[in-house]
Parts: structure tokens; C-alpha cells; sequence
């Protein structure tokens, strides 16, 4: 099992800021977490609020090693809208004092919600174990939604693509598109979590990432008689592509249909279109995320060919 620390000699710390220097340690702690489990630790909003060296709401809690002083465990709280977004990373190689370290972590980072003035917390945890459970249960969250990651070989195959009606898409134009995708977007997802209420500061966020391509981003746009809109927004597919993953892996990043423009069969459409830019850009793998409870979404994505990766929990709870 390895030695074990007592709590009062761990080397602990919580910074409202990061420097470059800490973000490069907690950069080198994540990689090695990422080829450990073949999964990326800390969500887009998370990892950009960490690159960013922390934005209002921002903590990050650090254990070290009380010889070496190596980072062996790394919490981070974030601000999401109106709720918090919380995520534990402990080193592969320390993973046996995942319920000590973790108490410690988690029970600090109560607390600095709680300095700011409480609500509602999300804890996603990739394929929870017992030790998830039990550290959820020591700070009173419980679990709440799941989330599947499910992926399909690409390219489709000819006859889902046949089956599938053909719809025009165009390219996300920055600067141009930016208004009408927030409002349909935060339409689509009025009472989601993380991706309602969406800003521009919000979008131009994920613009600036490295892996942003304008090309992926698939505009759906439909005429109508409206006097004032002729061209209406009724849906789009996000894409984006994991240039690190070896086989090259291609997401649908976010997809949403206008509630006004559903039961018209473009959730599929849309999601072929994505999927086959996805192909044709080299992706030989296409992957996305689904709430374990949508039903309807999951039955369109099973007869595209999609199987289930893994599971992602979240543990939900509110702290005043």
C-alpha cells in the first residue's frame, strides 16, 4: 500500500491565482493522469479557467509530497454560471491515498465555496470507484446526472448515410454568427448547467482555444416569411478534433437543435454532417457526450452506429 502521510505534515496550499510556474506543475500532473486513464482530467471551462491563472471564483488546492515536494494531488473550484464545478486529480502513483488526500481536498474545498457565498456544486468524476462514493458521501453530495461517452467508427457507414435527409450547413463565421448561436444555444439549453446562459465572453473563450476551427462549427440555417428574420438559426453541430489522440479522435463538441424546429429529423442530420466533416478533416473516430436520461438522443446515436465508452458521474449537492 506504500507509506501514508498524516494530514499535518502533507504540503498544502490554496492559491486564488496561479502562476505560470504553478500552472505548469499542475500541467505535468495532469498529463500523467491523462496517459494513465486515456482521459483528459478537468472539463474545457475548468482547464481554461486554470490557464488563465484563475478568474473570479477560482481555487486551486495542491498536496505535495513531504519530502520531494512533487505535486501528488490537485483540486480545482471553478465558477460555472450560477453553480460551482469541482474536479479531483490524484497521481497515478498515489492513487492508493486517494480517500486520504481526497478527504483533505475536498473538505478545503467546501469550505472556500462556502467563503463565497455557497450554492449549487458539480463533482464529475470519470468512471467513479468506492473511494469516489465515500469521499462524496463525507461532504454530502450525492449523485446526479451521467453522462455516457459513446463513439463510432468513422467514416459512417454508406447506408446510415443514405438513410440520413441531407441538409445544408455553412461554416461558423466569427464576429457574424456570435448572437444568433448564443441565443439559440442558451434556448436549446435553458436549464442546463453548464452549457445554458452562455456569454460571448463565454464563446470568445473557447474561439481562443488552440483547437477552435471555424470550418467545424456547422450552421444550420433555414428561409422563413418573417418580415424581420429571413434567415433564421435552426440548429448547429460543434465540432472539434483531439490532435494529441493517436487514433485521431473527433468530437461533436456541443449540438442543438431550436426547440421551435424539433420532431423535424435535424438532430440526426445534423449529426452526420458533423461526423462526416469530421471524417473528411482525418478523424477515424467519432466521439460525444450524452446525458444517460436522454433517451431520445441516445436512441438516434445507437442506429448511427455509436456504442458506449465509458460513463461520467456527476455528485451534486448544495453548500450555504
Amino acid at each position: 500500500m506504500g507509506n501514508r502521510y498524516p494530514c499535518g505534515v502533507l504540503k498544502f496550499d490554496v492559491k486564488r491565482s496561479m502562476t505560470p510556474q504553478d500552472i505548469a506543475e499542475v500541467t505535468e500532473l495532469l498529463d500523467a493522469v491523462e496517459k494513465a486513464d486515456a482521459h483528459k482530467p478537468l472539463n474545457d471551462h475548468l482547464w481554461i479557467d486554470l490557464r488563465l491563472g484563475g478568474r473570479a471564483g477560482f481555487a486551486g488546492l495542491t498536496i505535495r509530497h513531504p519530502d520531494t515536494s512533487q505535486l501528488i494531488a490537485y483540486c480545482q473550484v471553478s465558477r460555472v454560471n450560477d453553480s460551482w464545478s469541482l474536479d479531483l486529480v490524484i497521481d497515478p502513483q498515489h492513487r492508493h491515498q486517494t480517500l486520504e488526500l481526497g478527504n483533505h481536498l475536498m473538505a478545503e474545498a467546501m469550505q472556500v465555496i462556502h467563503e463565497q457565498g455557497g450554492g449549487h456544486i458539480h463533482w464529475w468524476v470519470f468512471d467513479p470507484t468506492t473511494d469516489h462514493q465515500l469521499l462524496a458521501q463525507k461532504v454530502s453530495l450525492t449523485p446526479g446526472r451521467t453522462l455516457l461517452q459513446l463513439r463510432v467508427e468513422l467514416p459512417l457507414s454508406e447506408s446510415v448515410v443514405a438513410a440520413t435527409k441531407n441538409i445544408a450547413t455553412q461554416s461558423f463565421k466569427v464576429g457574424i454568427d456570435d448572437e444568433q448561436w448564443i441565443a439559440l444555444n442558451n434556448r436549446a439549453f435553458a436549464n442546463h448547467p453548464e452549457q445554458g446562459g452562455w456569454t460571448k465572453q463565454i464563446l470568445e473563450s473557447r474561439q481562443s482555444e488552440k483547437w477552435f476551427d471555424a470550418e467545424g462549427f456547422l450552421m444550420h440555417y433555414i428561409n422563413t416569411t418573417d418580415s424581420i428574420a429571413k434567415h433564421e438559426l435552426a440548429g448547429f453541430c460543434w465540432t472539434k478534433i483531439d490532435h494529441d489522440s493517436d487514433p485521431l479522435l473527433g468530437e461533436i463538441y456541443v449540438i442543438a437543435v431550436d426547440p421551435r424546429h424539433h420532431n423535424k429529423g435535424l438532430g440526426r442530420s445534423l449529426t452526420v454532417a458533423g461526423l462526416n466533416h469530421l471524417a473528411t478533416a482525418g478523424a477515424t473516430t467519432g466521439m460525444l457526450f450524452v446525458d444517460k436520461d436522454n433517451i431520445a438522443a441516445i436512441s438516434t446515436y445507437l442506429k448511427l452506429g455509436f456504442t458506449t465508452h465509458h460513463q461520467e458521474q456527476a455528485f451534486v449537492g448544495d453548500i450555504n
